[in-house]
């Protein structure tokens, strides 16, 4: 094992703080990475304060992170895919059991025992729990590392790493091209990524906000057209057009006004995560043969078709780069929205601790 610099949590109510953690030397399978780059997510905050005990309690110390770019700077001797000084990509998943039918399909996000970047027990038995990006190294089975694009802003290529395949992913899924009409409900870190997405798949994009002042962004960011939300007359024009909608807002909102603007067959999925059950009402979705979904990520094979995706047009996520010692600024700036559109943290700055 060795020592590497990281920022943690030691409780619910600690702010985050410099320290030491164990990291293990790599086997032979396994890839180390320096970190140089790595993405704030909104459920690093829900993890730090726990407040996701209900189905994942965290274990303190917890270090966050999951949006992680960095430099090779050891392979073991069995790695085959990566060497030093290759550029390399970690997201929400570190390993999986390999075994069922989840992982055999490539779809290792939907695997039953999967070990997650940060706060899930380790295998390896170097800590009680993985540690995550907010740190200055760390060292990945080959199987999960990716690779990163070298003509993209490193900064901007790391909440690709989830905020980027959580919407790639069922853009993909539910056949975005060409000739569809897409909606996207809300313009944050989730949103403002499924824009960019939507319009390089070629798709006629439709943002959907309660913000009249983000018009002007989502047009710059693809966007065809803007509609608030609010506005009855505005949703009413769009009743049954859509052939998607991303659906990306966590807080409550009326689900069953966005299904009434689907065509036949037509679907929302759902990538946001609101406290409370939404309310749909049965005839919202038989009206049409609509459905209603949700999604998570992505396994690693289609991780990488994303990242493949963003090298080839030139999409990265909108940063607000910052160094390590801003991060309890950022997380309080992040629960007020007061970015546009994902902190990403400087790991040069940890050097300085």
């Amino acid at each position: 094992m060795y020592n590497a610099k990281a920022y943690s949590a030691a409780s619910a109510t600690s702010p985050l703080a410099s320290d030491t953690i164990a990291r293990r030397d790599p086997t032979e399978h396994d890839v180390q990475i320096e970190i140089l780059f790595c993405g704030i997510c909104h459920s690093d905050v829900h993890s730090v304060r726990n407040e996701w005990s209900d189905f994942m309690s965290t274990t303190y110390p917890i270090v966050p992170g999951h949006e992680i770019v960095g430099r090779v700077t050891k392979v073991g001797s069995a790695v085959t895919k990566y060497k030093p000084g290759d550029l390399a990509g970690v997201g929400c998943l570190v390993d999986s059991d390999g075994t069922c039918p989840h992982c055999k399909t490539g779809l290792e996000q939907f695997c039953p025992n999967p070990t997650l970047t940060y706060n899930s027990p380790d295998k390896h038995k170097t800590a009680p729990v993985t540690y995550g990006g907010y740190s200055d190294s760390v060292v990945v089975d080959e199987r999960f590392v990716l690779r990163v694009p070298d003509n993209l802003d490193l900064a901007g290529v790391a909440p690709l790493l989830c905020a980027g395949i959580t919407t790639y992913s069922p853009l993909r899924h539910w056949g975005v091209t060409k000739g569809k009409k897409v909606g996207v409900v809300g313009l944050g870190g989730l949103g403002h990524m499924g824009v960019k997405f939507a319009r390089a798949f070629g798709a006629h994009v439709v943002v959907f906000t309660t913000s009249p002042d983000k018009k002007e962004d989502a047009l710059r960011l693809g966007a065809d057209e803007v509609v608030v939300s609010r506005n009855a007359d505005e949703m009413q024009q769009h009743a049954g057009s859509f052939d998607f909608i991303l659906d990306t807002v966590s807080a409550k909102h009326d689900i069953n006004a966005y299904l009434n603007l689907l065509r036949r067959d037509g679907n929302i999925t759902l990538v946001g995560a609101p406290e409370k059950p939404l309310e749909v009402a049965a005839f919202s979705l038989i009206m049409g043969r609509r459905s209603l979904s949700g999604s998570s990520i992505g396994g690693i094979a289609e991780t990488q078709e994303m990242l493949d995706f963003c090298g080839e047009h030139n999409i990265t996520a909108d940063v607000e780069v910052i160094p390590i010692q801003k991060v309890n600024e950022a997380y309080e700036r992040l629960l007020k929205s007061d970015v546009k559109y994902r902190f990403c943290i400087d790991m040069a700055s940890l050097k300085s601790e």
